[in-house]
């Protein structure tokens, strides 16, 4: 049951207003018009630029840093290294008693060659676009809230880092160990990922992890000497069918692909199965690394091939603990005093919440604009929910600042 905006103290409503939405539009248009897939990289420069000259209105160091190698595996066995755009970096008040870590993503997931490039409306106040929602909108609404805070009283005692990361849709490979430096110490963290469009939250969320399991057998003719080949495909679709018939309650297993093979008269020496992980909890991940690790030993065994497996859990399972409990329901609380009915429920999505969930700090990671259809040339954002969210995330930040945490 919602209380009265009433409840908004006379100096929360002074920061509050000064949230403006029709300035928070203009920047999601202007940095939705640039193309920023995560492999893009002259348009996540752009972006980055933009986002710089932005978050420099706060009064802060405001950084662009590199992020960590990021290894991939190649179609044809090899361990590449995979160059990631630079991530924007945020620190205010790094001596305050509060620290709070508020993270977001400039990548989205349309490269630069998509079809999906522009925006439109679909009607009045629903913005189609690519990225408008996941997360330009997003970012809008981090930096309008964090503006308005500053202009709170209470701001001396509120320290924050802000992480944009370049690399959240293929998992933050580059940006993790940012991630965890960041997070170590704070009291809590918002992340602004899209709300449903009805406002509800993402609660407890599952984790994922991607793999790449290289097979290698022994080439042979089919017709003169299939006995001598190791057939890498055959051993690597053993593998697969092992691994899918892991899946039960709490977890889910999803070979996506085998590469490899040869011509119709040579038995395959190289194959390589890409695979997801989806735990529920880390029991689920703990029973998956090992099983793929014993799987792969048995096959190679049973197959006389090599198996090497390259890969990792990147975004650990994010249960609802008591300190992500209390953090929720401060967030209900804040809505509530703005008019605002916020619930949450559990999603089989990850992103960076899951990773600051596991170095123990609260998180709610959806605190950014009502929208829908992302990853999709549907994706929309309801511009009401630029200033409503902006508004909700700087009353919690406020609260946060007069409770001294949580």
């Amino acid at each position: 049951m919602t209380t009265s905006p009433a409840s908004l103290t006379a100096s929360e409503r002074a920061c509050l207003d000064t949230i403006d939405q029709t300035a928070m539009l203009s920047q999601v248009e202007t940095w939705a018009a640039i193309n920023s897939g995560s492999g893009n990289l002259a348009g996540l420069a752009r972006t980055a630029a933009l986002l710089l000259d932005g978050f420099a209105a706060l009064p802060g160091t405001v950084r662009l840093v590199d992020g960590a190698p990021v290894e991939a595996v190649r179609a044809d066995g090899s361990v590449d290294t995979i160059e990631r755009g630079q991530h924007l970096v945020v620190s205010v008040r790094p001596d305050a008693p509060l620290r709070l870590l508020l993270t977001g993503h400039m990548d989205t997931v349309f490269p630069a060659d998509h079809g999906f490039q522009t925006m439109r409306w679909l009607e009045p106040g629903v913005l189609n676009g690519p990225g408008v929602a996941d997360m330009k909108g997003g970012i809008a609404v981090m930096l309008a809230a964090l503006r308005a805070v500053e202009t709170s009283p209470l701001a001396a005692t509120i320290g924050y880092d802000v992480l944009i990361n370049s690399d959240e849709e293929v998992g933050s490979g580059s940006s993790a160990p940012l991630i965890a430096g960041l997070a170590a110490g704070k009291a809590a963290a918002l992340t602004y990922e899209p709300a449903l469009p009805d406002g509800t939250l993402a609660g407890e969320r599952g984790g994922s992890g991607n793999f790449s399991v290289i097979v290698t057998g022994r080439s042979a003719h089919a017709g003169r000497n299939p006995h001598e080949g190791r057939n890498a495909l055959v051993a690597a679709a053993d593998i697969a069918l092992r691994l899918k018939a892991l899946t039960r309650d709490g977890l889910s297993v999803n070979p996506a692909k085998i590469e490899g093979g040869s011509a119709n008269n040579v038995v395959p020496d190289h194959a390589i199965l890409r695979v997801n992980f989806r735990p529920q909890s880390f029991a689920m991940q703990a029973f998956a690394d090992e099983a793929l690790r014993q799987i792969g030993e048995a096959v190679a065994r049973e197959h006389e091939v090599s198996v090497h497996v390259h890969g990792s859990f990147g975004r650990p399972p994010k249960p609802i603990d008591p300190g992500a409990q209390k953090l929720f329901g401060l967030v209900k609380d804040c809505g509530a005093a703005l008019g605002l009915d916020i619930a949450w429920r559990g999603t089989g999505g990850v992103c960076d919440g899951n990773n600051i969930a596991a170095c123990g700090v609260p998180v709610v990671d959806t605190m950014g604009v009502r929208g829908g259809a992302i990853h999709s040339a549907d994706e929309f954002l309801i511009t009401d929910s630029l200033a409503e969210r902006a508004r909700l995330s700087a009353l919690t930040i406020l609260r946060l600042a007069e409770k001294r945490g949580l």
